[in-house]
């Protein structure tokens, strides 16, 4: 059944089943939730209660006034189907079901009847048994974790899908304590209705999503999910993380959502097949996804390292050359002009070590010249903040000339409480900013590779 997802999404108004007054329910953190930033109608539902945060609260979903988007239920297991029963009476357009107690712990019957009674009522779920949604454009936040406790990450181009909530919520926590942006968060439990498959397809055509994230356990439409996911990354980057390697792992998914996991070798076969960059970790996903999200697609595969310490540039040419990218030939034109900016004892070859005395006045010039040279695909930046000469002006510096999206731009800076400072700012104005040289270099390699793939006869053919 193909699902319209928007009204879970960009809802006008929203009611949220089991909302309660108890600060550590989790109705009331959602009820919160809302009440802090989303712009719609927002509508308490609980029977024990008439009135909630000076809102009035409705017995059942059917007695709220005019037409209801999304419905978000946080109620017992045993009481979720008759809540379904009262959804459908009111033609909501959409549920999430936080809501666990289901197929994982053995009561397929409880989430068959629930999924039997939304689809008779053409009523997609999110869920059962998971966080939700986050969207940073439209604040619709089913997150049940306070927002002192969990940091919800700025406005950005990432969507990421879970089945895995834990996993989700740490990675929001996560992306949000390191500045980088997200589009939306889908925590889909179970997939009772609404699988992987759906969320793709949605997420394929949301204007606001440019890279899409994914945390796989397994899948019940195996060979669908490979279809649109080929498909999706001909016009989206897909990046995704694949649990359940282990058999004590496969064992684990089938015990958490009721997941089959299926063979890794099978997925990963698949994933390259479909063009789905496979991720060891929630390090080297996000590490690719900001990339992708926040600057422009490589023309080629020539990259041009430049450093204010000679061996860091050294250890990152081997990282570039490792991970497929070629050192580009600098040109004559750049080269000659860089000789009459920078003094004689800097290294002007590639990589291009401006040396322990480099300011921002030799990394403009450097930067300026790498991002006019025709030779120059894509830039790996150095800044080692640690050197007297280097200040926070390189920030502005970086970050003004990333915001032209010529070409890409990453930035390596290692080091501690001053260096992390700087690395925040950087990621905050739109420059993916690393403390590894491996972990620049895998990124950047990847958003060049992926350029290829978009360029292969897979997408061509569609």
């Amino acid at each position: 059944m193909k699902w319209n997802l928007k009204p879970i999404f960009y809802p006008k108004s929203v009611a949220v089943v089991g909302a309660s007054e108890e600060p550590t329910k989790i109705g009331h953190v959602i009820l919160r939730n809302f009440l802090k930033s989303f712009d719609g109608k927002v509508h308490p539902v609980n029977p024990g209660h008439k009135e909630l945060e000076g809102l009035k609260c409705y017995p059942k979903v059917s007695d709220v006034p005019g037409g209801i988007d999304l419905v978000v239920i946080a109620v017992p297991a045993r009481f979720v189907p008759d809540v379904m029963r009262d959804c459908a009476k009111k033609k909501a357009k959409g549920v999430i079901v936080i809501t666990g107690g289901f197929q994982e712990i053995g009561r397929k019957d409880l989430e068959d009847e629930v999924r039997n009674i939304a689809n008779k009522a053409g009523i997609p779920i999110i869920g059962v048994n998971c966080l939700g949604v986050f969207d940073t454009n439209t604040q619709v936040d089913t997150l049940f974790l306070p927002r002192f406790k969990l940091e919800r990450p700025r406005r950005g181009g990432i969507s990421f899908i879970s089945q895995s909530g834990a996993v989700g919520s740490a990675v929001l926590d996560w992306a949000g304590a390191r500045g980088f942006g997200v589009s939306k968060f889908i925590s889909y439990g179970n997939a009772t209705n609404v699988d992987e498959v759906d969320l793709l397809e949605f997420l394929e055509k949301d204007e606001s999503t440019k890279v899409i994230c994914a945390y796989f356990e397994g899948t019940k439409r195996g060979k669908e999910l490979i279809n649109v996911a080929r498909r999706v990354s001909c016009i989206k980057p897909i990046i995704a993380i694949k649990a359940g390697r282990s058999a004590a792992g496969a064992k684990a998914v089938s015990s958490h959502t009721g997941s089959l996991a299926g063979s890794d070798i099978v997925w990963d076969a698949a994933f390259k097949q479909a063009g789905v960059m496979r991720a060891e970790g929630v390090d080297d996903m996000f590490d690719i996804a900001r990339v992708f999200a926040e600057q422009p697609a490589p023309r080629g595969d020539r990259v041009a390292v430049l450093t204010n310490g000679g061996g860091f540039g050294v250890l990152a040419a081997d990282a570039c050359v490792k991970h497929g990218l070629r050192m580009a030939e600098l040109s004559e034109k750049t080269l000659s002009s860089l000789r009459q900016h920078v003094p004689e004892y800097a290294v002007l070859k590639n990589p291009i070590d401006l040396v322990g005395d480099a300011d921002v006045g030799r990394y403009d010039v450097t930067l300026n010249a790498l991002m006019k040279d025709p030779n120059v695909d894509s830039i790996y930046c150095i800044a080692l903040f640690q050197t007297a000469s280097l200040d926070s002006e390189v920030v502005d510096l970086i970050s003004e000339v990333g915001e032209r999206k010529e070409k890409p731009i990453v930035t390596v800076s290692t080091g501690g409480d001053f260096t992390k400072l700087h690395m925040r700012l950087m990621e905050e104005n739109g420059i993916p900013t690393f403390d590894t040289l491996e972990s620049a270099a895998k990124a950047l390699a990847a958003v060049t590779h992926y350029q290829a793939f978009r360029s292969s006869t897979v997408c061509k053919s569609l």
